[in-house]
């Protein structure tokens, strides 16, 4: 059975920290591309970031680049991200995913749909 569970979201001013987790068990993680995602309330779930499986290159979108560190370690089946400076504009669920198939956007790592095992989501609270 599949699981993804993600914790250490929580409420935190601007401009402070917080690391996600996301553990997962049901599938072999190591060889598995990772990645986190948000969705704020009346948006579309939006990609943040990627690692990949063979040498945890890792990737960012744009507005988080310099302030998440997204990480793995294979031995834990558990995959992180470190969040720092954190702005209100940041406040979203957050989901970790394991990415499983290409779509028609380049690069498809930044489309949901490319992810194929979800967790359940955490909860990230930025207050101004």
């Amino acid at each position: 059975q599949v699981q993804l569970v993600e914790s250490g979201g929580g409420l935190v001013q601007a401009g402070g920290s917080l690391r996600l987790s996301c553990a997962v068990s049901g599938f072999t993680f190591s060889s598995y591309a990772m990645g986190w995602l948000r969705q704020a309330p009346g948006k579309e779930r939006e990609f943040v970031a990627h690692i990949t499986w063979m040498d945890s290159t890792t990737y960012y979108e744009d507005s988080v680049k310099g302030r998440f560190t997204i990480s793995r370690d294979n031995a834990k089946n558990t995959l992180y991200l470190q969040m720092n400076s954190l702005k209100p504009e940041d406040t979203a669920v957050y989901y970790c995913a394991a990415y499983g198939r290409e779509t028609d956007r380049i690069p498809s790592y930044i489309d949901p749909r490319a992810y194929v095992y979800w967790g359940q989501g955490t909860q990230v609270t930025v207050s101004s």
